[in-house]
């Protein structure tokens, strides 16, 4: 197993990327730390991974929130002993045009999904240098780190912020044998992506937009983010891996199956 007796802390890891990322880890050896708003699906999440003999615990976490999140990191020393690895996933979507986009929409995103980001990439961190040894930290970014959607202008400013975070931590903390990386998924089966799910003008628009023809499951974002937090990976740092089916390296629209 190739994180056996290693400590992971998985923001969002109720649900969507964040679950299969903690249901893959507990796999591999690791004893999963999730935390998450959302309490009863976090503590359920927590149960499925225990009932398949995996290591974990839930912990109550709003990432905006200083307090909360080193609360949390102190809940996983004290539950674990030590923190080997933390993926910053917590992220929120709101969609307006940009000329009816509320200030407190703007702000409420970036809140979580880059303040947040940060928030726990520092604390985790702290922790790290603190025992000693090194560290993984993985960023959940997105495309549209470097596309962008106009409908979404506060989650793409956030994603692009999350990109150049990582860069800026992972050579602030080479120095302590921390590896920082990020993933940049594209359109995945997550909850949201189940809104649109029905909608067949919208999932042709999705396809039409993926070279591989298919939307990704959460589960193939878990296995990057276990390559990035194990030895395979040991040489990358300061890095956006982007699995999105060809999303970015395309121009054009591509024709989609009736």
């Amino acid at each position: 197993m190739r994180l056996k007796d290693q400590v992971a802390v998985i923001t969002g890891g109720a649900a969507g990327i964040g679950k299969a990322c903690a249901k893959r880890f507990a796999e591999e050896g690791a004893k999963v730390v999730l935390a998450d708003v959302n309490v009863a699906r976090g503590e359920e999440a927590v149960e499925e991974i225990q009932a398949s003999g995996g290591e974990a615990l839930f912990v109550s976490c709003d990432v905006g929130s200083k307090a909360e999140v080193d609360s949390l990191i102190a809940a996983t020393v004290a539950g674990y002993g030590r923190i080997d690895c933390a993926i910053a996933n917590a992220g929120i979507v709101h969609a307006a045009s940009f000329l009816d986009l509320d200030e407190a929409d703007f702000d409420r995103v970036l809140r979580v999904n880059l303040k947040g980001v940060f928030l726990t990439g520092q604390a985790a961190a702290r922790q790290m240098v603190k025992q000693g040894g090194g560290g993984t930290i993985i960023n959940m970014s997105s495309v549209n780190a470097v596309m962008a959607i106009p409908a979404i202008t506060p989650y793409v400013v956030s994603k692009g912020g999350v990109m150049q975070l990582t860069k800026v931590m992972a050579l602030s903390l080479t120095e302590h044998d921390i590896r920082v990386n990020a993933i940049g998924p594209g359109s995945i089966r997550t909850e949201v992506f189940e809104q649109v799910a029905n909608d067949p003008e919208k999932i042709r628009g999705i396809l039409s937009r993926t070279p591989m023809g298919r939307v990704g499951e959460p589960e193939e974002i878990a296995s990057v983010a276990l390559f990035l937090a194990s030895k395979d990976s040991s040489y990358i740092t300061g890095q956006t891996i982007y699995p999105d089916g060809g999303r970015m390296a395309l121009n054009y629209t591509v024709p989609v199956k009736a």
